[in-house]
């Protein structure tokens, strides 16, 4: 009888315990990542010649972030590591990825999709400046090349990783210009008592705090963005604080975010349900207890399917690779598979109130001026969006799509997406989850063309 293949897209916290724990039980997967090396954003790599230590790296996760390398680079031919690989399709029983330049086609029995999440984003006036960057681009740029996205740097938004990247860039030796929180004091306020029920999770984030005030880094809370100032790049950044006073900041940089949401793209490809999570106003892939999604051979593990954070993403990818081990007939899961649901019960007050402290401002979005840009891919601005809901009465975001063009650019969607929807539910004075979410097609990611030109198109190109 012939050993079903089970792939794993994805080699961050849960695609590597996931792989680890197949590999256990004698299967040998597939591992697909568009990185070099497994780790994934949180325990991402250096490139080959750097040479800082794990605890520069990874500061308070340095030892986790040491045993899951080792413990995953261990596997060897245990497995089949792929990096480089880039998943941009789902057909049937088929991935379509493209790798070293060239288009394959891989064979799945089992597909277990690891895929991690980026950074939410609710655009400003001036966010298409250079100099403007995502927290989470701020932080790869700092772990993963050893350099700054600018030299005096505004961070803002509503995220854990706020204070995180912030304190990170201090750490570095820079400039920190303020940190602006848009979640009101009071807000935070009422969820510390909750937050410090998560133990040294807690604390870390009063520990960044701490290290930003002796620092004597201003930190704002209840603040709204105005526009990043400049021309030809960012000078400055202006808001309005919680008195709604306007302020202006010098900077060469600014880093902002509101979280982060799931990359569920390819789950939308192979079928899989969704449904509105209405506390955090994203969409979610379905999954039962396990990892199971709604489609019998495809399952979730990791902020693809729930934003957690990396110790809840190790937990669901070794549950999904158990939960594959127990559909193929392995014995003996049932124990493992209790005591991974009851270590998760632990996590859950503490993401609760996580969520309740970094609160995604869907306000923002909704209220947006008409000039500022939405869609920086096919610049669309605010303003033409409503115009074309309004014009042609579009009522869910797939429609506002087709008549306005919002979201047909290179990102197909993942960033201006949920922004469109929020703006279409204030214009149709509809519920978030009326307005929808727009729906993938390949290539969920860019790909080039030479990928599927033949020997003669190739030289030609």
């Amino acid at each position: 009888m012939r050993a079903e293949t089970v792939v794993i897209v994805g080699a961050g916290p849960a695609g590597m315990r996931a792989a680890i724990v197949l590999a256990e039980h004698g299967l040998k997967p597939i591992v697909l990542d568009e990185a070099p090396a497994g780790g994934g954003q949180i325990f991402r790599r250096q490139p080959p010649g750097f040479t800082r230590g794990y605890g520069e790296l990874y500061g308070f996760e340095a030892k986790r972030a040491r045993t899951l390398h080792d413990a995953f680079d261990a596997l060897g031919p245990r497995i089949d590591h792929r990096p480089g690989s880039l998943v941009w399709n789902v057909e049937g029983q088929h991935l379509q990825i493209l790798r070293d330049g060239v288009n394959e086609t891989v064979a799945f029995d089992r597909l277990l999709l690891a895929t991690g999440a980026m950074d939410r984003v609710i655009p400003f006036p001036g966010w298409t400046l250079p100099g403007v960057y995502t927290l989470g681009g701020a932080q790869v740029a700092l772990k993963h090349q050893a350099c700054a996205v600018g030299g005096r740097v505004v961070f803002f938004g509503s995220s854990p990783l706020l204070p995180l990247v912030a304190a990170q860039y201090a750490a570095a030796g820079v400039d920190v210009a303020a940190v602006l929180d848009t979640t009101p004091f009071g807000v935070k306020a009422a969820t510390l008592p909750r937050l410090m029920t998560g133990g040294a999770t807690g604390y870390k984030g009063l520990w960044y705090l701490a290290r930003l005030a002796l620092r004597g880094i201003p930190y704002r809370h209840g603040i709204t963005p105005v526009t990043a100032l400049g021309e030809g790049s960012v000078t400055g950044f202006a808001y309005l604080d919680a008195q709604r006073r306007r302020h202006e900041i010098a900077c060469d940089a600014i880093a902002f975010g509101y979280g982060l949401k799931s990359e569920w793209q390819l789950a939308d490809l192979a079928g899989c349900r969704f449904a509105f999570d209405a506390g955090t106003h994203q969409w979610r892939v379905e999954a039962d207890g396990q990892g199971r999604s709604s489609v019998d051979c495809v399952y979730l593990a990791g902020d693809g399917a729930r934003i957690a954070g990396a110790d809840v993403a190790g937990e669901t990818g070794e549950r999904a690779a158990r939960a594959i081990l127990a559909d193929l007939g392995h014995p003996g899961q049932g124990e493992a598979l209790a005591s991974i649901a009851r270590r998760l019960d632990r996590h859950a007050p503490l993401r609760e109130a996580i969520d309740k402290a970094f609160p995604f401002p869907a306000h923002l979005a909704r209220d947006l001026p008409d000039e500022c840009v939405v869609c920086r891919c096919e610049a669309i601005s605010a303003g033409d969006l409503r115009d074309a809901i309004d014009a042609l009465a579009a009522d869910d975001v797939n429609r506002a799509k087709a008549f306005s063009r919002v979201g047909m650019g290179r990102c197909q969607g993942r960033v201006c997406g949920p922004v469109a929807a929020e703006i279409l539910a204030a214009a149709r004075g509809c519920s978030v989850a009326e307005a929808g979410r727009l729906r993938s097609q390949p290539p969920v990611k860019p790909i080039p063309v030479a990928a599927f030109a033949g020997p003669d198109e190739g030289e030609m190109a």
